[in-house]
């Protein structure tokens, strides 16, 4: 690399909804940005040429010379071989079966490529640009729709023997709970956006007081963390439960994670952790009751600081530590 050169890798998020992408510098500072539809890039080849065009806006966009590319780090939403590059299958993608996704982006951009878990590669992005830096062994998990993690372990992301470890939303809090299809009392099944909207609504349809009624004009359908998270902001008894039990069930699994793997810091993300103090004062409150002094005085809880822009830095990072 020239004197004076800057490195840049290209960051993209293949999510359900759309392929956003980001040319990211070596110091995780996102350069440009591109987003693209994912129903305008049917299959394999329509999304290679998606990610082109992509590309090339973000070059169109970024002002002065690029640099040495160090590559192209993707995150997808599903079952992936790391070391291969290899796509098993994606959540709610169809078509995404048995792809040597890292080979054929290598094969049309000549440029090195790295395929990783979506959530893997944001717990990456986070633990070297974010709230985990200061730290060698630590837990992300973000909070939305499901519930993912990613372990960073001795400084290093821990994948496990296929590839998907960290999966703390299924790691089970009731050993009678919810049945799903990874088994048996979940995390994600009393923490995921569903569930949480699900046991609001169920204490207001019991009848019990709240301004979530006046708020959504008696429309459940309505009813979300947001909105719940805003009522409980203004000192709403149910909404503040509602939380509160949600704290208590993500204590009882980073309780469970710190003895196993005794990890420095939690960090959290996603849109649930955006809520703020109403979630993370009742989370520490419960964790430091689950656990003996001795962690409890060393474990740290932190809210992730890349926001909207972690699953493109964390991607970037895939390539760009190599």
């Amino acid at each position: 690399m020239k004197e004076g050169k800057t490195r840049h890798a290209v960051g993209v998020d293949f999510g359900g909804t759309f392929i956003k992408m980001a040319l990211v510098n070596e110091k995780g500072e996102v350069q440009s940005r591109a987003k693209i539809p994912t129903k305008d890039a049917a299959g394999v080849e329509g999304w290679m040429d998606a990610v082109a065009k992509g590309m090339a806006q973000l070059k169109e966009k970024k002002s002065g010379d690029v640099g040495e590319l160090a590559g192209i780090g993707v995150g997808v939403p599903g079952f992936v071989d790391y070391e291969r590059g290899f796509i098993h299958d994606l959540t709610n993608v169809p078509g995404w079966t048995g792809v040597h996704l890292a080979a054929e982006i290598e094969k049309r951009f000549n440029v090195h490529a790295r395929i990783d878990n979506d959530v893997n590669a944001m717990a990456l992005g986070e633990c070297t640009f974010g709230a985990g830096r200061a730290y060698q062994h630590a837990v992300f998990v973000t909070l939305g729709t499901g519930v993912g993690g990613g372990l960073l372990m001795n400084n290093v992301l821990y994948r496990g023997a296929y590839s998907m470890a960290g999966e703390i939303g299924h790691l089970s809090i009731d050993m009678n709970g919810v049945k799903s299809p990874q088994g048996r009392g979940g995390l994600e099944q009393y923490v995921g956006n569903r569930r949480i909207a699900e046991r609001a609504v169920k204490q207001l349809e019991q009848g019990k007081p709240s301004i979530l009624r006046d708020m959504v004009k008696g429309d459940w359908s309505a009813i979300t963390p947001e909105v719940i998270g805003q009522a409980a902001n203004k000192g709403d008894k149910l909404a503040l439960e509602v939380y509160d039990f949600v704290a208590d069930c993500l204590a009882a699994a980073f309780a469970s994670v710190t003895y196993l793997i005794q990890p420095q810091a939690f960090i959290v993300g996603g849109g649930v952790a955006q809520s703020g103090d109403i979630l993370f004062d009742p989370l520490r409150k419960h964790l430091g009751e689950r656990l003996s002094p001795f962690f409890a005085e060393r474990i740290e809880v932190k809210t992730a600081e890349l926001g909207n822009d972690a699953g493109v830095i964390g991607a970037a990072t895939l390539v760009m530590l190599e």
